[in-house]
């Protein structure tokens, strides 16, 4: 099988734009949240003892058939050397895509959180009519309310969160790097150049003048216009919150990943 890749991390945090980046290089496939990361947690699901003819099924099979998926999917119509698969679901699945993948790497994407929750919450306001998938279609919501909802263990800023420590404290960390979205934009040469460094890969020019990445319908149905969108330079723009300061200060000191004293394994930071 061909060299596969993961990118994980916090939602908003500049995944959508290193696949932009990185599928400029003919030698690999990079894109959006594929539909693999569910495909593979239901699969899981089905193979456990809730199903009850997974007695039938040892572990070698379930190796097999979970390695299987991502043969199956990315076939003959991917023809890239080297395929990233995105999705937020992977951190917490970082011990078996160990067993799986033994060479694979794994990039998290984080940010400063309240700039996650402001990014969110100014994505929602600009599309005051259609309502989002990010708060399951319900209408009514604050600020205050959507924060807390975002963060909570199933919300989508709070699930990535808890599976970003799970991998960040565990003990498979060895094929772990986290990628901070404020050296993404502020330094994109240095922070492509540590992501070829970690995935062993041949540095390609990339052209910082021009990503692209076609997600409109995706979007679309989500209710959330923009949800995926990238400019096309990439650089950093400077703005005003549209949080209350209470909720800003909710979320500042939550970036554990720049404490090095929490980092005891030595997971690589760029």
């Amino acid at each position: 099988m061909r060299p596969v890749h993961f990118i994980s991390g916090l939602p908003r945090s500049g995944s959508t734009l290193l696949a932009g980046l990185l599928r400029q290089n003919p030698r690999f496939h990079a894109g959006m949240s594929s539909p693999v990361g569910g495909l593979f947690d239901t699969l899981q699901g089905q193979m456990s003892g809730r199903n009850e003819y997974a007695v039938f099924i040892n572990d070698t099979q379930r190796q097999r058939i979970l390695r299987g998926l991502f043969d199956n999917y990315y076939g003959d119509e991917f023809s890239a050397d080297v395929v990233f698969d995105a999705h937020r679901i992977w951190c917490s699945k970082l011990g078996i895509l160990k067993v799986l993948f033994p060479q694979a790497k794994m990039i998290a994407c984080v940010r400063d959180m309240p700039w996650i929750i402001d990014s969110i919450e100014r994505l929602v306001r600009s599309n005051t009519l259609p309502l989002s998938s990010i708060f399951n279609y319900q209408p009514g919501s604050t600020v205050y309310s959507g924060s807390e909802s975002l963060a909570h263990d199933d919300g989508i800023v709070g699930f990535a969160y808890n599976a970003l420590k799970e991998a960040y404290y565990g003990e498979d960390t060895a094929n772990l790097m986290l990628l901070q979205y404020e050296t993404l934009v502020s330094n994109p040469v240095a922070a492509v150049r540590a992501v070829y460094a970690f995935i062993g890969e041949p540095v390609f020019s990339h052209d910082l003048e021009n990503v692209s990445l076609d997600a409109d319908e995706v979007d679309r149905r989500a209710g959330t216009p923009g949800l995926s969108a990238v400019r096309k330079k990439v650089e950093a723009r400077e703005r005003i919150s549209v949080l209350p300061p209470d909720v800003f200060r909710r979320f500042e000191n939550d970036a554990f990943w720049r404490d090095p004293q929490l980092n005891p394994r030595g997971v690589r930071v760029v």
